[in-house]
């Protein structure tokens, strides 16, 4: 059961119909698959970071996810390095503006007065971020990480401040637990505040029990949308990592660590079975499996048109019930 409702436009890619779908009751209307920024300004040059988000744009999808904070744990970065790739993109492409939707967020640590989601940090924040995205407005700002020192009604009511100067079109959120979800939702409707639309919470078929449960609930009967990230679990599920071995492949490579035990090789077992009789790859077969789970738009990140490519394919396939059941057993 999808947490989206409805769907209002379609687009095209390779013939096949790519139906876009509401993000909560905000109004926003997302392709089902979000373009992750993080690797803007990290892993991927600015040029290779122009001809992907050309190519996303091109098959029809319009939602790119980013951050303040997006790549401040590379040496040298400082944070506001994928935001302002995006930015230069944009400003090299007239009219391009009005086909994407653009979401970031505020709160992540870094240092010097810029962590948490109190007002004076959201409100300097917010400046930063449409400077560096060279637009005056955001579609979708995220409060990345809960802050439990600020109470929600400041956060709310900053948030209420940019939406009506039209910086801001909705509001989401990121990592929180279902019980301050739903305290933010409760102020929302008390005071008349914004509500947060959407939820981008970690969530694969590796790492379902931080979602399943109390906050997909929530979700549903809220009707917030779902966008999560490391939806292919930081590459683990694209198959390509099976062994210690593997780990070298990719600065992603030792992340992989925690997920070559048991359970993971049991899922990759299943997505190999899934795969070859779908004639599909294990990550397509990854984000059709949350596509089919409660999820408006995984987010996923690419450096390479052809990981792009092989993304972008994922929402036209549909799991026939007995591919569900053999993921969902593997994973439980």
């Amino acid at each position: 059961m999808a947490v989206c409702r409805g769907a209002l436009a379609a687009c095209g890619l390779g013939g096949a119909r790519l139906v876009k779908r509401q993000l909560g009751r905000s109004g926003l209307e997302v392709a089902p698959l979000a373009f992750g920024g993080n690797v803007f300004g990290w892993t991927a040059s600015e040029a290779s970071t122009f001809e992907l988000l050309d190519a996303f744009v091109a098959a029809g999808f319009n939602l790119i996810d980013t951050a303040n904070s997006y790549s401040h744990w590379v040496p040298g970065n400082r944070g506001g390095e994928s935001e302002t790739l995006i930015g230069r993109w944009l400003r090299q492409r007239p009219g391009m503006r009005g086909r994407v939707l653009i979401a970031t967020k505020v709160g992540a640590d870094l240092g010097a007065g810029r962590a948490g989601l109190s007002r004076a940090v959201i409100m300097k924040e917010v400046e930063g971020s449409l400077e560096r995205l060279g637009t005056d407005y955001i579609d979708l700002y995220q409060s990345h990480f809960d802050d439990e020192k600020t109470p929600p009604e400041e956060t709310l009511g900053a948030y209420a401040l940019l939406v009506k100067a039209g910086k801001l079109r909705a509001i989401g959120a990121s990592n929180f637990s279902a019980a301050r979800l739903a305290q933010s939702l409760k102020v929302s409707r008390e005071l008349g505040l914004p509500r947060y639309e959407s939820l981008q919470p970690e969530y694969n078929l590796y790492r379902r029990d931080r979602f399943e449960g109390e906050l997909l609930e929530l979700c549903r009967r809220e009707e917030l949308g779902v966008i999560p990230y490391f939806s292919l679990a930081s590459g683990f599920l694209t198959g390509k990592y099976r062994s210690q071995a593997d780990l070298g492949k990719s600065p992603r490579g030792q992340r992989m660590q925690s997920f070559l035990d048991e359970r993971g090789l049991r899922i990759l077992a299943a997505l190999d079975q899934v795969s070859r009789e779908l004639d599909a790859t294990p990550a397509q077969v990854s984000l059709a499996w949350l596509l089919a789970h409660a999820v408006t738009a995984p987010i996923a990140s690419a450096t390479s048109l052809t990981q792009l490519n092989e993304l972008l394919r994922a929402p036209a396939l549909t799991l026939p019930a007995q591919a569900l059941a053999v993921l969902d057993a593997a994973s439980a």
